[in-house]
């Protein structure tokens, strides 16, 4: 088990993220920001399978599907609420009912207002971790740092973190009193030393988005590309693993090449090798790998009883991607 920051919360080692299981949005250009399709019952059941394995952490934002990730969590863990830890995240308007995300409203009164809407998607009285979905800037953010620390003594939120790749923002929430860890992006193709190396003077948890590449560490390949309403059809800048169309960059796709075999042995998969690669970095880390189905949860799931790379796996690899 892994502790979140200097906040009293336990979770498992490897947590799942739950941006996929909330179905198709877009852009009001119609953009998709989703992963497509998504069977619901498939996504309850592969829920409650995970928690059967021992994962304890479930993220998911209330943007994500546009509210449909919170409600289908929520129905997923109906009864055994008390078994597990939630994360969501707030800072996006969107329309549920068209499935569209607007902007982002970076107001006090929003924050008290969004958080009562995720409580009653997910049916819980309270979440355990609430992070800030957008970066901005210090004048902005120390407000609604604040403002979490009123949800804290409201009862409404157990602690808070920002979602964010920038060292300076993460290390402004960690001085508040309940900030529990920092969301950031971290895989074996993207290293982030300046930010793990903040978590461990400022005692935070490292959330780590992305750390299948979004499944170019998983289950695509170039003969198995994205398709219909993904946001890897139609990749935004920031999302550098994917071409046009779904298919693999192939600069990206020669190093997962070069370190395939490394990743795959001792019996891993994989994608349990990349989770095994984020959990020698440091023992702060605790990834989020997505998943739509019962099968990927059980293969996530199973990564725990590998546990991380050894020295020498570790080493391997570093020069593998230098080379």
């Amino acid at each position: 088990m892994r502790t979140l920051g200097r906040v009293d919360i336990e979770v498992s080692p490897v947590g799942f993220g739950c941006w996929a299981i909330g179905g198709p949005f877009a852009h009001p250009t119609r953009e998709p920001l989703g992963w497509g399709e998504v069977d619901d019952e498939e996504s309850i059941r592969a829920v409650r399978r995970a928690v059967e394995l021992g994962v304890t952490f479930f993220d998911t934002a209330d943007v994500y599907g546009a509210g449909h990730s919170e409600r289908v969590l929520g129905q997923a863990l109906a009864g055994i609420r008390d078994q597990v830890v939630i994360a969501t995240k707030w800072g996006n308007t969107f329309d549920e009912s068209t499935r569209t995300m607007y902007d982002k409203d970076s107001s006090v009164e929003y924050v008290h207002k969004a958080v009562r809407a995720s409580l009653d998607r997910l049916g819980t009285d309270y979440i355990d971790l609430y992070q800030l979905h957008f970066d901005t800037t210090a004048d902005v953010a120390l407000p609604l740092r604040e403002a979490c620390e009123d949800l804290v003594r409201e009862g409404l939120i157990r602690s808070y973190a920002w979602s964010t790749d920038t060292p300076s923002s993460a290390e402004l929430f960690s001085e508040g009193e309940h900030c529990a860890a920092v969301q950031h992006e971290l895989s074996v193709l993207h290293d982030a030393p300046e930010m793990l190396e903040l978590c461990e003077r400022a005692d935070l948890a490292s959330i780590n988005r992305t750390p299948l590449g979004m499944g170019i560490l998983g289950r695509r390949d170039t003969t198995r590309p994205a398709t219909g309403a993904d946001i890897r059809t139609l990749p935004p800048s920031w999302l550098r693993f994917f071409d046009k169309g779904g298919v693999p960059a192939p600069e990206w796709w020669d190093k997962v090449s070069a370190i395939r075999d490394v990743l795959q042995s001792d019996g891993r998969t994989l994608a349990q090798g990349a989770l095994a690669w984020i959990w020698a970095r440091s023992p702060r880390t605790v990834p989020i790998p997505g998943f739509r189905t019962v099968a990927q949860a059980e293969e996530n799931a199973a990564a725990m009883a590998h546990g991380p790379l050894s020295a020498e796996q570790m080493a391997e690899i570093a020069k593998l991607l230098d080379d």
